[in-house]
């Protein structure tokens, strides 16, 4: 079943139950180059695999860009 998280800001249809982890990887974003945030919460890396995500959360996903 189908469910509308908020995605940095923008409603965005996700799988019910899907876990963090499998949304980076939908989104083809290398997470060791991320910080994400649901909710106002930080989670830690170590966390995307198990956190899960349901209706109405609100993700914001930060990508850190190298340069100089």
């Amino acid at each position: 079943m189908k469910v509308t998280i908020q995605l940095n800001g923008e409603p965005f249809s996700i799988e019910e139950g899907i876990r963090l982890s499998a949304l980076i990887d939908q989104l083809q974003m290398r997470p060791m180059r991320i910080a994400v945030e649901i909710n106002h919460q930080v989670v830690p890396k170590a966390k995307y695999a198990e956190t899960t995500l349901k209706r109405d959360d609100k993700v914001e996903i930060i990508n850190f860009v190298g340069g100089g």
